[in-house]
């Protein structure tokens, strides 16, 4: 079958229509722009009048030119954005480099307020900038917060995307695809790939496939893409590569290219020119030093201040599980912690006393593949087991776990022996680091995760682990919980 056969047939194939149809203009992101850019002038004069008010009504004086401070506040706050790089297209929607720029912003436009007022010896009221500037960043952050969630929940319908044409060898095309229709709020949808597989034309994952790499810029154009992502595919490399993006530069296609290197962080990475050449420097990950300090000093306040905090809580769950079977309240179980070592692990008790002799009649059972042993609706839980497990409220008692430094807040799954004595060399990776209550795992879906896709996300975290990823997982970790997804 000829690729423009390929192309066409899938073109008008079901699947295909409703996706396309389901996709939004390419002026989303003006309107979205548009609408951020709103919303800042917004904060900008919230926190300038706030300011005004709280600084100046006291006093009973309302001088003219603070009010008129307040209201050319917007207009500043604006152009600092501007200059921060903060309506970029290409942080719309994830990461956090957005967040960043508007801190950057903030920072920026107090320390020229600062110098312009030494410089020119003006007299401006420290408490009206003190309240102003803070107020105007942190009202600027929270809407933009507000206004991302509210694009996710659009994607999640399958509006505001963009068009991609992948283009590599058919196993890692495959995998972007399922990864790109499951995590939808990256905003971009696969309408059509190039495989340098000659033999692989057809469809992957209801995707049309077209072999040969030379037909990128046809297959652009017909299927009036928005961005090409390249992924590690030797074929197309050097003058191809080169070839391709002054095709697409025509167009104003973006173009997209990804390392073979997988799951390493931007803050890893560096492109450094050599000899003409863009080589990527990929910095090792830290495993000692400050950061390590800072994680671990970290986890252990915020282990105790939450075992304070939720004592009466604690307690209750204590009562309710006495009352419930009579049987023991915690669950003691060994599992396998930092480079190997072994550890008992405390849980508030889910299951009927003797689940653990149960569970070898329950084998065949077992919904998930390797080595993890899942199900849902078990017979063993317990009538209030159910409900901890919906909560996450089984998992409180592993904050004692923590202070004694045998896990951390945050970090892969908690092992069983028999599952790491199955481990490959490449999922060993995953002992490096302490395990957590918390994870990448947890924040994508938990128990509904495959083996594969477990290991996937664990060793992402170990390869770029950080104080700020972990308190962004900790902040996403609420939501997972309250939406109970993959919790059984």
């Amino acid at each position: 079958m000829s690729g423009h056969a390929v192309v066409s047939r899938a073109a008008s194939g079901k699947s295909m229509e409703a996706g396309l149809a389901a996709l939004g203009g390419g002026s989303w992101t003006t309107r979205y722009l548009r609408r951020t850019a709103v919303t800042d002038s917004c904060c900008g004069l919230v926190a300038g009048l706030l300011a005004f008010q709280i600084r100046f009504d006291g006093s009973g004086r309302r001088p003219g030119e603070y009010l008129a401070m307040s209201l050319s506040l917007p207009v500043a706050w604006l152009a600092t954005l501007l200059l921060a790089g903060a309506y970029d297209r290409r942080f719309i929607g994830v990461g956090t480099d957005e967040f960043r720029r508007v801190l950057n912003a903030g920072v920026f436009l107090t320390a020229a307020v600062a110098i312009l007022s030494y410089a020119f010896k003006a007299d401006l009221a420290r408490g009206y900038v003190v309240i102003a500037l803070p107020c105007l960043t942190l009202f600027d952050l929270l809407t933009r917060f507000a206004l991302r969630k509210r694009l996710h929940r659009a994607r999640r319908h399958g509006e505001c995307m963009r068009r991609v044409v992948v283009v590599g060898h058919s196993p890692v095309v495959s995998d972007i695809v399922t990864m790109l229709r499951r995590e939808t709020y990256h905003g971009l949808f696969v309408v059509a790939a190039c495989l340098a597989d000659a033999d692989e034309a057809g469809a992957i994952a209801d995707v049309p496939a077209l072999a040969g790499l030379a037909r990128v810029p046809e297959v652009v154009r017909h299927f009036d893409a928005d961005m090409v992502a390249v992924l590690a595919c030797p074929e197309m490399a050097g003058a191809q590569l080169r070839q391709l993006a002054w095709d697409l530069e025509k167009t104003g296609t973006d173009l997209c290219v990804a390392p073979a290197l997988l799951d390493v962080a931007g803050p890893r990475t560096t492109i450094r020119p050599t000899a003409g050449l863009p080589l990527l420097h990929v910095d090792h990950p830290e495993f000692s030093g400050f950061k390590l300090v800072a994680k671990v000093a970290f986890d252990r306040v915020f282990a105790l201040v939450a075992l304070v905090c939720a004592a009466p809580l604690l307690a209750v769950i204590v009562m309710l599980i006495r009352l419930d079977d009579g049987g023991p309240v915690i669950f003691r179980q060994t599992r396998v912690g930092k480079d190997g070592r072994g550890f008992a692990l405390f849980k508030f008790r889910t299951m009927v006393p003797d689940a653990e002799a149960r569970k070898a009649e329950l084998t065949a059972s077992n919904q998930h593949q390797g080595p993890l042993f899942k199900i849902r609706n078990d017979p063993r839980l317990t009538r209030l087991g159910g409900w901890l497990r919906r909560w996450s409220l089984d998992e409180l008692p592993q904050l004692f776990n923590v202070l004694a430094g045998d896990m951390s807040l945050v970090g892969p799954r908690p092992a069983l022996p028999e599952e790491a004595a199955m481990y490959g060399d490449h999922v060993r990776r995953r002992l490096v680091v302490k395990p957590g209550m918390t994870g990448l795992w947890q924040v994508n879906g938990r128990s509904d995760l495959s083996w594969d896709e477990s290991v996937r996300l664990d060793l992402r975290y170990v390869e770029n682990w950080s104080l700020m990823l972990d308190l962004q997982i900790l902040w996403k970790t609420w939501a997972a919980v309250m939406r109970g997804w993959g919790a059984y």
